[in-house]
C-alpha cells in the first residue's frame, strides 16, 4: 500500500536536503551522477497470471545494439568519467529526438537524473533540446512523465505563496549490489574526541586555556629564574601536576571507553548477499516466474560493520542492530505463529476461493504476498521513541526473488539531518531480451496486459536508520544508502550547549576579587618599603616575588574539589530509592537545582499520565460516556447483524440515518442513532495506524497494539470493547471481527496518510471487499471511502457544516478530555483514479514533495467531510502531581504550563492539578489578531498581577513578535501562565526570552520530542521517561520516571548540593586566605623582605595531605533531614538570594582568615620569641593544621562516619609526619610541653573568638535551618 504521508505546508519549512545539513559530507557528494529516467506509471506489481512483467518504453541502447548487454556488466562499467559521460549523452540526444516524435515517456537505464555542467552539443535541434538545457540550468532531477517535468498538472497544486528554494545538492544514485560510481564514506563508528597523537596536545591545551592553570603554570616555571627562586619547583609543580593528571585521567578514561564501544560497533557481523560473478553457484537459476535464467544467484558472506558499502544488501533478523542507512527491499516472516493465524483469518473469508500455493524462491522462502511480513523497527536509541514503528518494502522488490534484487537502482535525497523524512525513487532495470513493439509506443496507449514502467517512490516508511533495531519475527533485506559519518544517526549527533552553573559564576566573580586582593598585597608590601631595594633586589622584582609566594590565595583545587563534589552529588541522586530510575546526564550542574526560580512543564505525560482512555463519543445528538458502554456494543451488534442479515446494504452504503425509513418518531430516532453509531464505531476501527502483534506467551497466543500514539490504541481498544475487533491487518488490508460472531469486514487498504504534527490529522482511503460480508450483493462490492480524524482546529474547516461541532468539543474539553473530530467521504472510482494519478506524481516529487502531496490531498479529499462524531480521550493526572505543584509553588517557584493542547483542556488540568490556586483568578487571553487588541490585553494585565493569565499560540506568537520586552516582563511576575496551542519553537523562545530577561535560573521539564528544544533551552532541563518514548529524557540534564520526583530532585538533591557546595567553596578559599595571611605578617616581621615562610613541601602538604580529605568531607553535611526539607518548602526559597556564598559571606570570611592568619603568625613569634626559625615554623605550621581541622569540625552540622575518619585520620597523618619533617621542624623543641602549650594557646585565640560571633548570631538572628529542626 501507498503510505506516503502528507504534511501542511509551512513557509518557514525547508527541505530535509539543506545544504547547511551537508557540510560535513563528502566532495564527492557534490559531483555530476548519472540515474535512469522515470516515467508515469510506477509501483506496478506483477501480472497474477504469472506472466513476465515488461517495461512499457525500450531501452535505447537496443535500438542500436543487435546483442543485449548485461545488466550488471552495463552498470558496472567503470572505464572512467568522460566515457560515461560520453554514453549517457550519447543516449540523451537520442532520446529527445525520439520525444520529438511524440514519445512521451522514456525508460532510458543510463539518461542522466541531473545535467549539470558544460554539455556536448547536441546533433539536432528538438523540442526535449529545451527542456534539457532548462533541466541543466535550473539543476533539476527529472521524474515522473515530461508534462510534469514542462510545469504541467503538479503546478496548481502548488502552494500560492510557496518559497521553497528547491535544494541544489544532487541526489545520489545507487546500483544496489554493485559497485558504486562515487565514492562513499566508509561504515565506521567513531565517537572518540582524540587519537593517541592529539590526546595530549588537545587536553593540554583545553586545561591550560583556564586562567588559574596558566597563572600557575607561570608561578612553577619562575622558580626556574634564579632571582624569583623562593623554593623547590617541584613543589609548586607537584600540585599544578595532581589537578592536570585529575583532568587527563578522566578525559582518558571516558575516551577509552567511546573507543571499545566504537571498537565492538564496527566489528560486529552481518550476511551480506555478494553477486559477485565469481561466487556464482548454478548458471541454471531461473527467475520467480519461471522464465529463462540470466541473473545470477547471490551467496551469503560475512561482512563486519565497519566493511560494509554504499549498495550493500543486508541480511537482517530480529533483534538485530541495523549498522547504516538503508532501504528496506523484502520483507519474510520467520514465525510459523504469524503465518498460520494469518492462514486461519484470510480462510474464514476465502471459502469462495481455492488459495493457491505460494511460489518459493531460491531459500525456500515464499516471494508472494502470503509470504511477505510488515517489518518493526525500535529507534529508541535514535530519537529516544519506545513505541514500534512499521517500516515497508516497497512493492516493487517486495515479490522479486533474491536473485533479482540487483536489478534495483535507488535514487536518494543527499544526506540530510532530519530523521522523520526521506524522499527518492526505486527502479529495476528492464530484463534484458524484451522485445521491442513500435506500434504500442507510438501508440501511447497499453492494454491491461501491457507492461508497467517498474519505478516507484521511496519515503521515510520504507527506510529505517543505522542503530535502530529490528524488532519482528522477519527476515528483512535491505539495501545501505548511507554510511559512516552520512547517517541519520551521525549528522544528527551533536554537541549540546555547555551549561555552566550559576555557582560556577558566583565563584568566578569572587576569584577575581581573590585575584585584585593578591595584586593589591603585593604592591601594598613593597609600597610599604617605599619601593626601595631590598636585599638587593629590585621593587618590581619583589612585587613578582610577593605575587608567587602570595600566589595560595587563588585556590588552584577548588575546581578540582567542586568536580569532584558533583560526582558525588550525581551518586547521591541516582542511587536515591526514593525516586528510582533518575539518571544524571550532565554533572555540571548540581547545584543549579537548588536556585531554581522558573518552572516551565508540558502537559501531557508530564502532568498527565499519557494512558489513554476513551471516556466519550458524541454523535450530534447524544453522547455516550464509558457507563453506556453496553448500549454502544448493542448498536455495534444489531448494526453490523442487521447489515449482514439485509445483504449488507446499510453496512456498505452508509445511507444517511436520516433517510431511513422507519414506521414512527420513536423507531425512527432511536435508529438513526444506532446508524450514527455503528458508523462512527467503523471509522474509529477503520482510521488508525495501528497493527496488532500475537506472539505467544506461555503457551497462549497474545495479541498487542503496535503505535506511534497511545491515542489511536486507546481507541482501537475501545472498539474491541463494544465489539468491533481489529483482527488483522498488513499493509493491502484490514480485516476486523464483529464481536463473538462470524461475521467479518475486510478492506483494502488504497492510501494512508499519517498524522504529523503539522498536519494535526490523519487519514485512510479504503476499499471495501464485499466478499467478505455474509449476505452482500456484488452490486455493492469495491466502494471506496475517505476517512480522517483530526484536531478540531483543523477538522472544522474540513467537515461539512454544522451546529454543534465547536460546541461539543469546548464542553469535552471542560472535562480535561483530548478530543478528535471524525469525518468521512465516500469517492468515486473516477474521482479515485483522478486523485491517485496526482498524488502519485506528486510522491514522485524530490523537491517539495509534501507540500505538492498535502495540496493534492486538500483539493481531492478534504472539502466537505460528513461529520461523524467526536471522541473525548481521558488523560489521567500523574501520581502526586497536586501536592508537588502546591510543593514548588509555596517554594517561590513560578509554574509555566506550556501545551499544545486546547485553552478549555489546559485551564481544565491547570485547576484540577493546583497548578492554579483556590481562589486565583484565570484571565483568559485567546485569538489576538491586531496590535491594538494586544495592547488592550496587556493594559489589562498590568492591573491583575496576582492573577493567572491563560493564552493560545496564536497571541502567544503576536506577543512575542510585537511586544516582546512588555510582554514578558508583566508575565514573569506572574504567579502563573499557561500558554496552549503552543508550538515546540515557541515553548524554546519562551524559555530563552525568561532566561535572558531574568537572569534567573529556569527549569523546563516534559516527556516528549516537542518537548527538547525547550528543555535543550533552559538552565536546567529535566526529561521524564513516560509513553511517547526517551527522546526528552536522553535530551534532559536529568532524566526521572514521575513528576512528583521533582520535588525531592529540587528540594533535598538540589538544596543540599548548593549549600555543600557553597560551604566547600568557603573553605578552599579560606585554606588558601589563612596562609596568605601568615606569611604577610612573617613578611611585615621580616621588614618587607620577600621569603617564604612556608616553603616547598610544606606547602604542598598543606593544600593536600593535612587539609584536602576534611574540607572535601563537606560534601557529606546537611543541616535537615529530608522530611523537614519536603516539608517546610521555605527553606528552598531563602536559596534564591544565594545568601550561601553571597559577597557578604565571601568578606566575612575573608576577614576571618585574615584574623585568624594574624593571630595564629603574631602570636607564634611572640611566644617563640623569634621570627623565623624551625621553631617558629614548627608552632606557626601545627597551629596553622589544627585549626583547619577544628574550624571542619566546628562548622559541621550533621555528623558522618566519613567526617570523623577524615578528621582523626588526617590528625594522626600528621602526627605520625612530623618525624620526617626535620628539614623545616626542631624535632627536639616539639616533643616538649612547651611547643604543646604555646600550640594549643594559639588555636585557642584563633578559634574561641570566632566560635563565639558565630554562637551570638546565630543566638541572635537564628537561621531557617535551625527553626525547623526546634
Amino acid at each position: 500500500m501507498p503510505t506516503n504521508s502528507y504534511m501542511t505546508p509551512h513557509p518557514d519549512r525547508q527541505s530535509i536536503n539543506s545544504i547547511d545539513d551537508d557540510d560535513d559530507l563528502e566532495l564527492e557528494e557534490l559531483g555530476v551522477h548519472s540515474s535512469p529516467r522515470f516515467g508515469d506509471n510506477y509501483g506496478q506489481r506483477r501480472p497474477s497470471d504469472g506472466s513476465r512483467w515488461y517495461s512499457p518504453a525500450v531501452s535505447l541502447k537496443k535500438l542500436r545494439q543487435k546483442t543485449p548487454k548485461r545488466p550488471w556488466e552495463r552498470d558496472i562499467r567503470q572505464s572512467g568519467e568522460d566515457d560515461d559521460l560520453d554514453g549517457l549523452l550519447y543516449d540523451q540526444e537520442h532520446e529527445e529526438a525520439h520525444l520529438s516524435r511524440a514519445t512521451i515517456s522514456s525508460a532510458d537505464d543510463d539518461s542522466p537524473l541531473l545535467t549539470t555542467g558544460q554539455r556536448r552539443p547536441l546533433s539536432r535541434q528538438s523540442s526535449g533540446q529545451a527542456h534539457s538545457g532548462f533541466r541543466s540550468r535550473l539543476g533539476l532531477p527529472v521524474f515522473g512523465n515530461r508534462s510534469l517535468a514542462r510545469g504541467g498538472m503538479l503546478d496548481r497544486f502548488k502552494s500560492p505563496g510557496s518559497t521553497q528554494a528547491a535544494n541544489t545538492a544532487p541526489p545520489r544514485e545507487i546500483l544496489v549490489g554493485q559497485v558504486q560510481k562515487s565514492r562513499y564514506p566508509p561504515n565506521v563508528v567513531s565517537n572518540a574526541k582524540y587519537t593517541p597523537w592529539s590526546f595530549l596536545p588537545r587536553t593540554l591545551y583545553n586545561e591550560f586555556s583556564f586562567f588559574f592553570n596558566i597563572y600557575f603554570l607561570l608561578v612553577a616555571l619562575s622558580q626556574t629564574i634564579p632571582v624569583l627562586r623562593i623554593g623547590y619547583i617541584s613543589s609548586y609543580i607537584a600540585p599544578l601536576s595532581f589537578v592536570v593528571f585529575i583532568s587527563l585521567s578522566k578525559e582518558a578514561l571516558d575516551d577509552i571507553s567511546r573507543r571499545r564501544r566504537d571498537a565492538e560497533a564496527n566489528s560486529e557481523e552481518y550476511s551480506v548477499l555478494s553477486f559477485d560473478r565469481a561466487s556464482l553457484r548454478t548458471p541454471g537459476l531461473t527467475s520467480s516466474k519461471g522464465q529463462v535464467p540470466r541473473w545470477p544467484e547471490p551467496v551469503e558472506i560475512t561482512k563486519k560493520s565497519r566493511d560494509l558499502k554504499v549498495g550493500d544488501i543486508l541480511k537482517i533478523g530480529k533483534d538485530r542492530r541495523l549498522p547504516a542507512d538503508v532501504i528496506i527491499l523484502k520483507s519474510l516472516a520467520t514465525d510459523s505463529l504469524s503465518n498460520s493465524q494469518r492462514d486461519a483469518e484470510y480462510s474464514v473469508h476465502d471459502n469462495s476461493e481455492e488459495r493457491g500455493t505460494p511460489e518459493p524462491n531460491e531459500d525456500g522462502e515464499s516471494s508472494d504476498a502470503a509470504g511477505s511480513a510488515e517489518t518493526f523497527i525500535r529507534t529508541d536509541q535514535l530519537d529516544g521513541e519506545t513505541d514500534w514503528k512499521l517500516r515497508l518494502a516497497s512493492p516493487l522488490t517486495q515479490n522479486l526473488v533474491l536473485a533479482e534484487l540487483n536489478r534495483i537502482r535507488i535514487t536518494a535525497s543527499s544526506p540530510a539531518k532530519n530523521v522523520n523524512e526521506f524522499v527518492g525513487k526505486i527502479e529495476l532495470a528492464q530484463l534484458p531480451s524484451e522485445p521491442y513493439d513500435p506500434a504500442v509506443e507510438q501508440s501511447g496507449k497499453q492494454d491491461e496486459h501491457s507492461p508497467q514502467l517498474q519505478s516507484a517512490p521511496l519515503s521515510i516508511d520504507n527506510a529505517a536508520w543505522a542503530n535502530t533495531v529490528l524488532a519482528s519475527n522477519t527476515v528483512t533485506y535491505a539495501a545501505v544508502i548511507y554510511t559512516g559519518s552520512q547517517t541519520r544517526s551521525a549528522l544528527s549527533t551533536s554537541a549540546s550547549r555547555s551549561k555552566v552553573g550559576l555557582l560556577e559564576h558566583e565563584i568566578n566573580s569572587l576569584t577575581k576579587i581573590l585575584c585584585v586582593l593578591t595584586l593589591t598585597l603585593s604592591v601594598t608590601l613593597v609600597a610599604l618599603e617605599g619601593f626601595e631595594p631590598t636585599n638587593d633586589k629590585e621593587w618590581y622584582i619583589a612585587i613578582m616575588i610577593y605575587l608567587i609566594l602570595f600566589s595560595t590565595i587563588i585556590p588552584m583545587s577548588l575546581r578540582v574539589n567542586l568536580d569532584m563534589a558533583k560526582t558525588v552529588y550525581g551518586r547521591f541522586i541516582e542511587r536515591d530509592k526514593g525516586i528510582p530510575g533518575t539518571i544524571v546526564r550532565t554533572s555540571t550542574i548540581p547545584e543549579d537545582l537548588g536556585r531554581i526560580e522558573y518552572l516551565l512543564s508540558d502537559k501531557t505525560g508530564t502532568l498527565t499520565q499519557n494512558e489513554m482512555e476513551l471516556k466519550k463519543i458524541h454523535v450530534g445528538t447524544v453522547s455516550y460516556a464509558n457507563e453506556a458502554m453496553e448500549e454502544v456494543a448493542s448498536f455495534v451488534r444489531q448494526g453490523f447483524s442487521a447489515s449482514a442479515s439485509a445483504g449488507g446494504n446499510e453496512l456498505l452504503s452508509f445511507t444517511s440515518a436520516s433517510a431511513q425509513p422507519s414506521s414512527g418518531p420513536a423507531t425512527r430516532t432511536r435508529r438513526e442513532i444506532s446508524l450514527r453509531v455503528r458508523d462512527l464505531i467503523l471509522a474509529l476501527a477503520l482510521c488508525h495506524n495501528v497493527t496488532p502483534t500475537k506472539e505467544e506467551e506461555n503457551g497462549e497466543i497474545v495479541t498487542t497494539y503496535q503505535a506511534s500514539s497511545p491515542d489511536e490504541i486507546a481507541i482501537v481498544k475501545y472498539t474491541e470493547e463494544v465489539g468491533l475487533k481489529l483482527s488483522h491487518r498488513d499493509r493491502q488490508s484490514i480485516i476486523l471481527t464483529v464481536g463473538d460472531s462470524s461475521i467479518s469486514i475486510k478492506v483494502k487498504i488504497l492510501d494512508i496518510f499519517p498524522f504529523t504534527s503539522e498536519s494535526k490529522r490523519m487519514g485512510i482511503i479504503v476499499q471495501f471487499s464485499a466478499d467478505h460480508y455474509q449476505g452482500c450483493p456484488t452490486q455493492l462490492q469495491n466502494e471506496i471511502w475517505f476517512f480522517q480524524k483530526g484536531a478540531d482546529t483543523v477538522m472544522s474547516s474540513i467537515v461539512s457544516a454544522n451546529d454543534w461541532l465547536d460546541e461539543e468539543t469546548a464542553n469535552m474539553a471542560r472535562e480535561g478530555l483530548r478530543t478528535l473530530v471524525i469525518g468521512r467521504k465516500k469517492l468515486t472510482s473516477e474521482h479515485y483514479d483522478e486523485f491517485s494519478k496526482s498524488y502519485k506524481e506528486a510522491s514522485m516529487s524530490l523537491n517539495d514533495r509534501d507540500c505538492l502531496m498535502a495540496s493534492v490531498a486538500r483539493d481531492y479529499l478534504e472539502q466537505d467531510l460528513e461529520l461523524l462524531g467526536v471522541t473525548g480521550v481521558e488523560d489521567k493526572l500523574q501520581k502526586d502531581v497536586k501536592p508537588s505543584l502546591e510543593l514548588l509553588r509555596n517554594a517561590g517557584i513560578k509554574i509555566w504550563m506550556l501545551t499544545g493542547d486546547k485553552v478549555e483542556t489546559a485551564r481544565c488540568v491547570a485547576v484540577s492539578s493546583k497548578l492554579v490556586s483556590r481562589g486565583q483568578v484565570i484571565n483568559t487571553v485567546t485569538k489576538l489578531k491586531d496590535m491594538d487588541a494586544a495592547n488592550e490585553a496587556l493594559d489589562f494585565l498590568r492591573n491583575k498581577t496576582e492573577s493567572c493569565l491563560l493564552i493560545d499560540g496564536e497571541s502567544l506568537g503576536l506577543m512575542l513578535s510585537q511586544f516582546r520586552i512588555p510582554f514578558i516582563t508583566l508575565a514573569v511576575r506572574l504567579p502563573a501562565v499557561i500558554a496552549c496551542r503552543c508550538s515546540p519553537i515557541q515553548k524554546a523562545e519562551i524559555a530563552t526570552l525568561i532566561r535572558q530577561h531574568t537572569k534567573k535560573r529556569i527549569c523546563c521539564i516534559g516527556d516528549g520530542g516537542n518537548d527538547v528544544s525547550m528543555i535543550q533551552a533552559a538552565d536546567v532541563g529535566i526529561g521524564i521517561v513516560g509513553k511517547e518514548g526517551r527522546q526528552a529524557s536522553l535530551a534532559a540534564d536529568f532524566s526521572i520516571t514521575h513528576f512528583h520526583h521533582l520535588t525531592k530532585l529540587l528540594f533535598w538533591h538540589g538544596r543540599n548540593s548548593y549549600k555543600r557546595s557553597a560551604k566547600l567553596a568557603q573553605f578552599v578559599m579560606h585554606r588558601g586566605l589563612i596562609i596568605s595571611a601568615c606569611q604577610t605578617m612573617f613578611s611585615i616581621a621580616s621588614h618587607f623582605d620577600p621569603k617564604g615562610l612556608f616553603i616547598n613541601w610544606l606547602l604542598v602538604g598543606y593544600a593536600t595531605i593535612y587539609t584536602n580529605a576534611p574540607v572535601f568531607s563537606l560534601v557529606l553535611d546537611r543541616d535537615v533531614d529530608e522530611g523537614l526539607a519536603n516539608l517546610y518548602p521555605e527553606l528552598y526559597k531563602e536559596l534564591k538570594s544565594g545568601k550561601s556564598l553571597s559577597y557578604k559571606s565571601f568578606f566575612t570570611w575573608v576577614l576571618v582568615s585574615v584574623y585568624q592568619g594574624a593571630v595564629i603568625e603574631g602570636l607564634a613569634q611572640i611566644l617563640v620569641g623569634e621570627i623565623a626559625g624551625p621553631r617558629l615554623v614548627s608552632v606557626s605550621f601545627t597551629a596553622l593544621v589544627l585549626n583547619e581541622l577544628i574550624m571542619v569540625a566546628v562548622s559541621i552540622t550533621t555528623w558522618h562516619p566519613v567526617m570523623i575518619m577524615c578528621i582523626v585520620g588526617t590528625a594522626i597523618v600528621y602526627g605520625a609526619s612530623v618525624p620526617f619533617l626535620g628539614d623545616y621542624y626542631d624535632f627536639a623543641y616539639v616533643v616538649t610541653w612547651r611547643w604543646a602549650w604555646k600550640v594549643s594557646a594559639i588555636c585557642a585565640v584563633s578559634l574561641i573568638p570566632v566560635w563565639a560571633v558565630k554562637l551570638i548570631s546565630r543566638t541572635w538572628s537564628p537561621p531557617s535551618y535551625r527553626k525547623v529542626r526546634g
